[in-house]
């Protein structure tokens, strides 16, 4: 039987009561919530009802996905790319278990979402009613318990307000995360009279930010006495570019970044040493190997296979580590370090730069000559402007290589001059994000420390956007094909380019009708190497069986046509090259692009193969 039914409701507000769902979209509204993400059915249908009358008058609205864990990967996205709550849900039984991959995935990111899944109504509980998912039947609220941060079946309607706040609140508390509510058709049709005192959301949101002075003033001093000090960004360091910019440029450091913290970087900046991690490139190791470094700096990051090499106990993982991050969970894993500093991110960084400017002021009062000389800082912005890397790339001369089918090295490096600066890239998982991490540097001006007119503003990006967006630590296939939906939502001025592997695409591929319908500027960028490429590379590597990982050749460009999407396909660099990429990205809707490249080039995976020994 279908799932997804169709119901009608007609029922009298009773007089000075709202209903529950519009209660629920209100807070959603004082939020700054724009979308909900989902599947409607009969027993969500009340929300729906309420959605199509905020619609009418301008409020949220719906973004009905293809499935609902591509539902929950675009109110992910959403929620990454504007800071704000994403919201999802879906109707009962399969449409809430289908959202499990999804929800784990922003367990594991700390992305703060609300899950919103109905259940029978409660006369029916019991009675093996359709798709019943309570503790009677498929115990919804029983497997998200594993992966929420909050978790809670609303038995009552005088429940249903607390329990919701609640739920927000916990969304957001530090560090983020989805959590989910349950709720009985029932409930979601009832009405709820108005508190006499009413809840301020926003206020209850706001939090005063931690701050250890004592932990901070043990940073600063051994700063203060470090010989040669490295910074290593990760994720956490999202929202302090400009104050990482100014430490580098100030204490005048070299840095390199983890995967997931390349996000929030300049790859051309002349201290840049490369990424740390999965992917990563040898530059960066050599740096933080360097017997002259004695204090290396970590900004935000989960220390997980991925970020911290393998647990690379010679790079990074050793008694040299300073470790900076306001997720407590975090420092859990950075036991051996010297020093570990909880609390808000950019308050720390923002001690680090007052002490240093303090004491640049004393010396200035001492010496008759300015200690600080701009000379270098100008030098290297000329040099930065001009879009050199300063860090090995495991083989360059690829990068240059025109032969086909293409070389990934080579459809990488030029990604970011066929497309504008304002561009923001997602890469899938498997091969496509081990060659987007190594060769993918799309350029900011975060890093060049200078301030952007209004005129250049297109060349520059928020400064807690991030530049090149990847899913680590659950690492689910397929994600960002949803995600990029909800990051072209979030950012409606700027093209997105999804980079997925054909394995990916044919997981999750259908989302790209929901840009088609929603008319967002999306280029879904397809490897089309005919198999599950990490899956052969790492079987090959690891001398196992070369088995189960072969696709079929497929046209995606056809697919894409036979959608109503334009579609490119792409074989050779000529091909590549010859994309009005300026029409591409004006177009009202998306594009998709199906390049071949080449399957037998070995991607950067070593560090995944370390972590399987």
């Amino acid at each position: 039987m279908e799932y997804r039914m169709s119901l009608t409701l007609t029922q009298a507000v009773p007089q000075n009561e709202i209903a529950t769902c519009e209660l629920l979209l209100d807070y959603l509204e004082k939020i700054g919530v724009e979308y909900v993400f989902g599947i409607p059915g009969g027993a969500i249908e009340p929300l729906y009802n309420a959605l199509a009358k905020s619609e009418k008058r301008g409020g949220i609205k719906a973004i009905t996905a293809r499935h609902e864990t591509g539902a929950v990967f675009m109110a992910d996205a959403y929620a990454r790319n504007t800071g704000k709550l994403g919201v999802c849900c879906s109707t009962t039984g399969p449409g809430a278990t289908n959202m499990v991959t999804g929800v784990a995935s922003s367990f594991e990111n700390n992305t703060p979402l609300l899950v919103i899944t109905p259940q029978a109504s409660q006369d029916k509980v019991g009675k093996k009613a359709l798709q019943e998912s309570g503790d009677t039947g498929v115990n919804i609220p029983g497997m998200f318990q594993f992966f929420t941060k909050y978790n809670s079946y609303v038995t009552h309607v005088g429940q249903f307000e607390h329990k919701l706040v609640s739920a927000i609140m916990s969304a957001f508390s530090m560090p983020g995360g989805p959590t989910h509510l349950n709720i009985p058709t029932d409930v979601l049709k009832s009405h709820i009279p108005p508190k006499q005192h009413p809840v301020n959301i926003n206020n209850l949101l706001s939090r005063p930010y931690l701050k250890d002075e004592k932990a901070i003033q043990a940073l600063i001093s051994e700063l203060r006495h470090s010989k040669k000090t490295i910074f290593v960004i990760g994720a956490g360091a999202k929202g302090c570019s400009r104050l990482i910019t100014d430490c580098i440029n100030d204490l005048g450091i070299e840095f390199v970044a983890t995967p997931d913290g390349k996000s929030f970087i300049n790859p051309y900046h002349p201290a840049y040493k490369g990424v740390i991690g999965f992917a990563g490139h040898k530059s960066a190791s050599k740096a933080l190997q360097s017997d002259a470094v004695d204090s290396i700096v970590l900004i935000g990051s989960s220390l997980g296979e991925f970020n911290s090499n393998a647990w690379d106990q010679l790079s990074l993982l050793n008694n040299k580590l300073i470790h900076i991050d306001n997720n407590e969970d975090n420092l859990t894993r950075s036991s051996m370090a010297k020093l570990q500093v909880g609390g808000h991110i950019p308050t720390i960084l923002e001690a680090i730069l007052e002490n240093n400017r303090t004491q640049i002021k004393n010396k200035e009062k001492i010496s008759t000559k300015s200690v600080i000389d701009k000379t270098q800082l100008f030098a290297d912005i000329c040099i930065d402007n001009q879009k050199k890397l300063h860090f090995e790339l495991d083989d360059s001369t690829k990068t240059k290589d025109r032969s086909s089918p293409l070389k990934p090295q080579f459809l990488m490096a030029q990604l970011t001059q066929l497309f504008p600066p304002n561009t923001r890239y997602l890469a899938d998982n498997g091969n496509n994000m081990a060659w987007a991490v190594h060769y993918l540097n799309p350029y900011d001006r975060r890093f060049s420390g200078r301030r952007s007119s209004q005129r250049d503003q297109k060349d520059r990006r928020a400064f807690s956007a991030g530049l090149l967006q990847i899913n680590t630590e659950f690492c689910s296939m397929g994600w960002s094909v949803g995600s990029a939906i909800g990051t072209a939502l979030a950012h409606p001025n700027d093209p997105v380019l999804c980079i997925v592997g054909d394995g990916s695409f044919l997981m999750s591929g259908n989302e790209i009708t929901v840009a088609l319908q929603e008319k967002l500027n999306i280029i879904f960028l397809v490897m089309n190497d005919q198999h599950l490429g990490m899956v052969k590379h790492g079987q090959r590597l690891n001398k196992s069986a070369d088995i189960a990982n072969t696709l079929p050749n497929i046209s995606y460009a056809l697919m894409a046509s036979a959608m109503g999407i334009m579609s490119h396909t792409i074989e050779t660099a000529v091909d590549l090259l010859q994309l009005d990429t300026n029409k591409i990205c004006e177009r009202k809707g998306p594009t998709l692009l199906d390049v071949r490249i080449d399957a037998e080039e070995v991607p950067p995976i070593a560090t995944r193969l370390k972590g399987m020994k």
